[in-house]
């Protein structure tokens, strides 16, 4: 069978791979020169199953409104005329209950997990090399009521099987050398200690060499103008460089794919939440991470990549803005500086944003649509980098015909 891959972020290059070793003729169809230029490019670089979680949780919307006044806020919202923006919003709302927490943190560490398993797996099979640690994700805490609310998370960490380790200060220093020379006054924090570190960037490159020498073609700098639909069914993808036809269709477009099934009848409930990141020399190895820290109040990311610091996180509901304004750097460099002081070179670190594609239950739509050979890969959220090994999988699974090892129906368009 021929598959055509709309996207080469580190969704869409995990689906080839998958794919052809599936035995299928594979082409993608990307408007970059490479692949993974946009929001797979510089993002926190966490792998972290256990910290899949929705945003959609009981208590957000007035955490949310706080965020909002905050001098360094996670959460930034640019109201506008926007329909989409309305909707999503609306419906992610109407996700903040105890109830639906619990499902949709279930269907995301279900995948997140497979995905783990998967990327384990190819790393051992090819020796793919991306800047990868496997030494954990650290979740620190500043206060003392975030620490005291983290029971709904162990709950399903437990339920599901997670190794984890609540630490007080001193522990979270132990696992975290470097934070013995921030004066912050911390309290403590969740580890889970199987979570590992990687440059999505590295990886989705080295994959798609990988993927070529397999026999996918990757179709760069073709610009896609839509897909065609006749008799029920997808015809083939009009591209500024002529039409490209497949017996089947995978849209991995991250936040822009509900604009490519929008004249197609197709409503995906998938909106661009703006993130963002530094990326930093390191000048002092004894005072940087060794891994991954996620600094709760902030919610922002800090992770070793080599020898250098990416520091990631904020969400900003704004469309398809992609300025970068300088308060949301300095955001970023403030935590790093307070939890990693000098540890990295902040004047000559480069700065990024990227479109997050994200859904009202934080979960990815992954499957078939009622368009008999049109598929989706999309809506990961923070979580495309933890979720492409497994995504990918999936995907080729049914596509080929087969059944996934996991569960995926609740993952579909359907479910909406």
């Amino acid at each position: 069978m021929k598959v055509a891959i709309l996207g080469s972020g580190v969704i869409g290059v995990a689906s080839a791979w998958y794919l052809a070793e599936a035995g299928h003729e594979v082409v993608v169809i990307e408007r970059q020169p490479g692949p993974a230029l946009e929001t797979s490019f510089a993002n926190a670089g966490e792998i972290s199953p256990g910290y899949a979680s929705p945003w959609a949780a009981p208590g957000i919307p007035m955490k949310a409104l706080r965020w909002l006044f905050m001098h360094h806020a996670p959460l930034v919202l640019r109201p506008k005329p926007d329909m989409a923006m309305l909707r999503w919003l609306t419906a992610m709302l109407g996700n903040c209950t105890a109830e639906r927490y619990k499902i949709n943190k279930g269907r995301m560490v279900r995948l997140a997990e497979y995905s783990r398993d998967r990327l384990i797996e190819l790393r051992g099979a090819t020796g793919i090399a991306y800047d990868e640690r496997s030494q954990g994700t650290l979740q620190l805490f500043r206060k003392q009521q975030q620490m005291d609310g983290i029971g709904k998370d162990i709950a399903v960490l437990e339920a599901d099987d997670v190794p984890f380790e609540v630490l007080d200060r001193a522990g979270c220093i132990a696992a975290e050398p470097g934070l013995a020379f921030s004066e912050e006054p911390f309290v403590g924090g969740l580890r889970l200690p199987h979570d590992e570190t990687g440059d999505c960037f590295k990886f989705t490159n080295a994959l798609a060499a990988l993927a070529e020498a397999k026999g996918v073609r990757f179709d760069y700098g073709r610009t896609i103008l839509r897909l065609v639909k006749e008799g029920g069914r997808i015809a083939g993808v009009e591209t500024d460089a002529g039409r490209v036809t497949a017996d089947a269709y995978l849209v991995a477009l991250g936040s822009y794919s509900p604009l490519m099934l929008a004249p197609l009848g197709l409503t995906l409930p998938v909106y661009p939440v703006k993130g963002y990141s530094i990326t930093a020399p390191i000048v002092d190895a004894a005072r940087a991470p060794v891994s991954t820290l996620l600094d709760e109040s902030y919610k922002v990311a800090i992770t070793r990549l080599g020898d250098r610091i990416r520091v990631g996180g904020m969400a900003e509901i704004s469309g398809y803005s992609r300025d970068l304004p300088p308060e949301r750097r300095r955001t970023l460099e403030y935590s790093v500086g307070s939890l990693f002081p000098q540890a990295g070179d902040l004047a000559a670190a480069t700065f990024w944003s990227g479109l997050r594609p994200m859904t009202p239950d934080s979960t990815p739509i992954l499957g078939p649509t009622r368009i008999p050979n049109l598929y989706l890969n999309t809506g990961h959220g923070t979580l495309g980098w933890t979720m492409a090994c497994g995504s990918g999988h999936v995907i080729a699974d049914l596509i080929s015909g087969k059944t996934p090892a996991i569960e995926t129906a609740d993952l579909a368009l359907s479910r909406y």
